[in-house]
């Protein structure tokens, strides 16, 4: 008999000792991950009993009659075991999911599915379970990544562009200097967009505390000046771009393909994607058109990042 029961702090180890073992789990989908903005939303996340034992996690949050997976997380989607969790225990543990968020009075579930890129094994039947449910997308992002296994080669201005940033002296190395690129990311995001990074400086240094081995900063200098990079967060399969970010200068002696060049060849330690990150504005209705060209130029291409809404009073 499967029930649904309300993640509370006594579970923190299961928890995590679960995701560490999953088949579609990643760090940020550990306790010590999503709890950094916990001031920031109303922690709902479900777990899914049979016969007391735990076989399946959903990270979530809760605003008003909605249930979100997770509003704070890129995706989370029902993390589950490689083994002892078929298509049909799927099922019923929507079908329990559904009476219990019926029970509570909420009457939608926003549900972003863990991308395929991040299966250590694959993980698809919750999107047969939505299908079921009579789901609808609700958002899709386009991102970009490389098969590192048979990546695709740098397009002619890519190369030219590493080409200068190597004969101008540009050096790429890993760095623990995060406040220098934040001062520079933040800059760049306020001279162009009039906002913000979504981590404040205190928090990444505190999560990369927590992760060090997850969390990297890839630094272009010139002369021992920071003039760029790109954060990444490393799960088993995924290097993920999270921030990208330079000066002037870095902009003007062409650092970025450099950085990318350094991360996609030395960083990946047997992943097996370089995810750049979406390209996308307005829930993917906009297409940042330049920027995913200019992905496509290092070897990317698409990969989409899905949310599906589901109108629980309808089940």
């Amino acid at each position: 008999m499967i029930e649904i029961v309300r993640y509370t702090g006594e579970y923190r180890r299961l928890w995590d000792n679960f995701v560490a073992k999953s088949k579609n789990g990643t760090f940020i989908l550990l306790r010590g991950y999503m709890e950094y903005h916990s001031d920031r939303f109303v922690d709902y996340s479900l777990i899914a009993l049979c016969n007391s034992k735990v076989i399946a996690l959903l990270p979530a949050n809760i605003d008003g009659d909605t249930l979100i997976s997770h509003g704070g997380l890129t995706y989370g989607g029902w993390i589950t075991p490689a083994k002892g969790v078929s298509a049909a225990d799927m099922l019923e543990i929507w079908d329990k999911m559904n009476e219990y968020l019926i029970s509570i009075g909420v009457k939608s579930l926003i549900y972003k599915v863990i991308p395929h890129i991040y299966h250590k094994h694959p993980a698809e039947e919750d999107l047969y379970a939505l299908f079921r449910n009579r789901a609808e997308v609700h958002s899709t992002l386009l991102s970009s990544a490389i098969d590192l296994r048979d990546p695709l080669p740098f397009d002619q201005n890519a190369r030219r562009g590493l080409k200068f940033a190597v004969a101008a002296g540009i050096e790429v190395r890993e760095s623990l200097e995060f406040e220098a690129f934040w001062d520079i990311l933040s800059a760049l995001l306020y001279e162009k967009y009039g906002t913000k990074p979504v981590h404040s400086l205190e928090e990444i240094k505190y999560l990369h505390s927590q992760f060090p081995q997850n969390i990297k900063l890839i630094a272009a200098y010139k002369s021992g000046e920071m003039l760029g990079g790109t954060l990444i967060y490393m799960t088993d399969t995924v290097e993920h771009v999270q921030y990208i970010a330079t000066t002037e200068l870095g902009r003007e002696l062409k650092i970025l393909p450099a950085v990318f060049d350094h991360a996609i060849r030395n960083v990946h330690g047997g992943c097996r994607y370089f995810d750049f990150g979406t390209s996308n504005e307005d829930g993917g209705k906009f297409l940042n058109e330049g920027l995913i060209r200019q992905k496509y130029g290092f070897g990317a291409r698409g990969i989409v990042y899905t949310t599906y809404k589901c109108n629980i009073q309808d089940f």
